[in-house]
C-alpha cells in the first residue's frame, strides 16, 4: 500500500473533481490498444505495462484540436522525466489510427504512444466518455490517471482545461517513486 504525504493527498483530493471518471482505489480495467509512437503502430497492453512501474493513461477528446495539441506538447516535453521516475506515459481518444500515427509524430514528437479507440470501449470502461454539447458527438473526456503497479488507480483528474493535467500526474509519480525507493 502506498502511503502518500500528507500535501499529496491533499493535491489528489483537492484536484480530483467530483466528476472525475473512475476514483483513486479503483482497480483500473485492463485493456489492450492499436497504438502509435513516431508512426509505428503496435498493440500497448497496460498489464504489460504496469509489470515496469505505474502507468500515466490521459484520455483527450480529438486529436489535431487547440487543447488536446497544447496537452501532447507538454506531456512530450515531460515524457523523459516520467520515464527516469519509471512510469510508463499513454494518450488515449477515440480517434482512429490512422489520425493517431500523424498525431504520435506531429504533435507528440515521437516521445510518447497514443491509443486508438474508436469504438469507446476503454473509454467507456473507464467511465470517461463525454457528449460534446455543441455537436452531440461522443469523445473520451479529457482526464488523467496514475496506475500503481498493483493495478489500482492512484490519482483521478478531470478537467478540460489541459493546464493541469502533466504538473498533477507528474507529482503522484514523483511520490510513488519515492515511496519505492524506501
Amino acid at each position: 500500500m502506498v502511503r502518500f504525504s500528507t500535501i499529496a493527498v491533499a493535491v489528489c483530493i483537492l484536484a480530483t473533481p467530483a466528476f472525475a471518471a473512475l476514483k483513486p482505489g479503483a482497480a483500473a480495467p485492463d485493456f489492450t490498444a492499436r497504438a502509435a509512437v513516431g508512426g509505428q503502430e503496435f498493440d500497448f497492453s497496460l498489464k504489460a505495462a504496469l509489470k515496469k512501474g505505474p502507468v500515466v493513461l490521459y484520455f483527450f477528446p480529438k486529436a489535431f484540436t487547440k487543447g488536446c495539441t497544447a496537452e501532447a506538447h507538454e506531456f512530450a516535453e515531460a515524457a523523459a522525466r516520467y520515464k527516469a521516475a519509471g512510469a510508463t506515459l499513454i494518450g488515449m481518444s477515440a480517434d482512429d489510427i490512422d489520425t493517431l500515427h500523424r498525431f504520435s509524430t506531429q504533435e507528440c514528437a515521437s516521445k510518447f504512444p497514443v491509443a486508438a479507440d474508436p469504438q469507446l470501449k476503454v473509454i467507456n470502461a473507464y467511465d470517461n466518455a463525454w457528449k460534446i454539447p455543441s455537436t452531440g458527438a461522443t469523445v473520451a473526456n479529457r482526464t488523467s490517471f496514475v496506475i500503481d503497479r498493483d493495478g489500482k488507480i492512484v490519482y483521478a483528474f478531470t478537467d478540460l482545461n489541459p493546464d493541469k493535467h502533466v504538473e498533477n500526474t507528474m507529482a503522484v509519480v514523483k511520490e510513488l517513486q519515492a515511496k519505492a525507493a524506501k
